[in-house]
């Protein structure tokens, strides 16, 4: 009997589900178990191109219908996948291995509302006038045309819908390959967005590592790439997409700073530090995973934090009552398990965590380092893991020199009763995506995205229109035209 995870088929191309088994073939592996569920095959040449060519047939047709129109078919879709919330939260706790208790309120809902408040905004695009004398310009937003949009393995049905949606919101079609790591989701919002009304090839799904990657990144019919991922990923694709003068949107990764003042609720910023590292069992790009504390609360923040990380629950992430769930694949577990070695290496004080669970799966212990310094391994580079350094300030002037010195840029928080204080620390802070007295909050209404090497661009908001749409200008002269001969 098949795994009820196995998808109809690997791709979903003009409307249908399509099968090229010549293909390499993708396990797909149960984090929890190890066990594979389902297999897919990479997108071939063929699959590539008539992906491609498809999206961008049915892109004029789609651009030319009212906005109205548009936002009908992704308010419906929202509606659906509303609807379907459990089935598709199921499905994503099989492809990520996050738990049920998580995927319930987090992925399905959070890909619903992109679909919802994007639907929402369709109508809503219009230019403007500008009146010269007798003269006067309009401006048109017009679609880029045909968009790539690129994956991550951690929010496979949320980064579907929160490039799909403003993308299609302005008349664009797309091409959208998932994670090779994760390729379930998408498959079912291609599916839901056709159930909805759709018209077939505005929305499509290819699966493939890299080398499919590349195929539709450098195909001279893209106008536009959309990629969630890791820094040098994004540093290839971005460059590759500057050679066909291609518009960008990089979403990419990070080593956020949480910033703990003396004055804080401790119960509030321990809260705020677990969900900005043990969220997804640590596998978001935004996490604040360098916590600065301000000496005078120190202990008292590492007691009560080290409490409150007991109480997490591992196990089958199936289980509702379990709340933290294993790594995405083996590889990923093995990865931070060697940065967890290079932590007590370089003499970072091991206060709870540290070690693999001793279950099936992927699973590694919610890890809390102290005592970390802003030189260590563990304090520089991204982890992608349940991994928490909490490192130790004096000042406001010395933590927020020490928070901006670093390449990344995504996000950055700050706990403290003072407010004055919350919004002079964030203004001077080098972070795109920031929090006061909370954090990872993601609402699809405010623009999300980073600065320096975390990317360009924004996703989600009206920013997004933004990105996925372009100006066109047009002068209106009313009386004679004056020439020189």
């Amino acid at each position: 009997m098949t795994h009820p995870a196995q998808p109809k088929a690997s791709h979903f191309i003009n409307g249908e589900y399509v099968e090229d088994t010549a293909g390499t073939p993708i396990p797909v592996i149960y984090a929890a178990t190890g066990e594979q569920i389902a297999t897919v095959h990479a997108a071939t040449p063929a699959i590539v191109e008539q992906a491609l060519s498809t999206a961008k047939a049915a892109q004029k047709a789609w651009a030319r219908m009212t906005g109205t129109e548009r936002g009908r078919i992704l308010r419906r879709a929202a509606n659906i996948m509303r609807e379907r919330n459990h089935d598709l939260s199921v499905l994503e706790t099989y492809d990520t291995g996050k738990p049920l208790q998580e995927t319930l309120v987090a992925d399905a809902t959070s890909g619903a509302d992109a679909l919802e408040y994007f639907g929402g905004l369709a109508a809503s695009l219009t230019g403007e006038h500008i009146p010269l004398g007798e003269d006067w310009v309009y401006t048109k937003r017009e679609a880029l045309g045909l968009c790539v949009g690129i994956g991550a393995w951690n929010y496979p049905t949320q980064i579907a819908c929160w490039k799909g949606a403003p993308a299609l919101a302005c008349g664009n079609s797309m091409v959208f390959k998932p994670s090779e790591t994760t390729p379930l989701c998408a498959l079912k919002v291609a599916e839901i967005l056709i159930e909805a009304g759709a018209p077939a090839g505005v929305f499509n799904v290819v699966q493939g590592m890299g080398e499919v990657g590349g195929a539709l990144v450098t195909d001279p019919r893209v106008d536009k790439v959309s990629l969630t991922g890791s820094v040098p990923t994004g540093k290839k694709v971005y460059a590759a997409a500057a050679e066909g003068m291609k518009h960008v949107t990089m979403e990419l990764g990070g080593k956020s700073p949480l910033i703990i003042f003396d004055d804080a609720d401790i119960d509030n910023a321990v809260g705020g530090a677990i969900n900005g590292n043990f969220y997804s069992s640590g596998q978001v790009c935004s996490n604040g995973t360098r916590v600065f504390v301000q000496k005078g609360i120190k202990e008292k923040f590492l007691a009560r934090l080290a409490e409150r990380t007991g109480n997490a629950i591992l196990g089958d992430p199936m289980d509702e009552a379990t709340s933290f769930g294993p790594m995405v694949t083996e590889n990923q577990m093995n990865i931070v398990l060697g940065y967890i070695e290079k932590g007590k290496e370089e003499g970072a004080r091991l206060i709870c965590g540290g070690r693999r669970a001793d279950m099936d799966g992927y699973f590694i212990e919610p890890t809390v380092f102290a005592d970390v310094t802003d030189d260590m391994t563990i304090a520089r580079e991204e982890i992608f893991g349940p991994v928490m350094s909490v490192l130790d300030f004096d000042t406001e002037e010395e933590v927020v020199a020490r928070a901006n010195d670093t390449e990344f840029g995504l996000s950055a928080g700050v706990f403290t009763k003072d407010f004055t204080r919350a919004h002079r620390v964030i203004g001077n802070l080098e972070a795109g995506s920031c929090f006061i007295n909370s954090y990872n909050d993601a609402p699809v209404e405010a623009p999300f995205g980073g600065v320096k090497a975390s990317g360009v661009g924004r996703e989600n908001s009206k920013e997004a229109i933004k990105h996925f749409s372009q100006v066109k200008s047009v002068y209106v002269r009313m009386g004679d035209v004056e020439a020189a001969f």
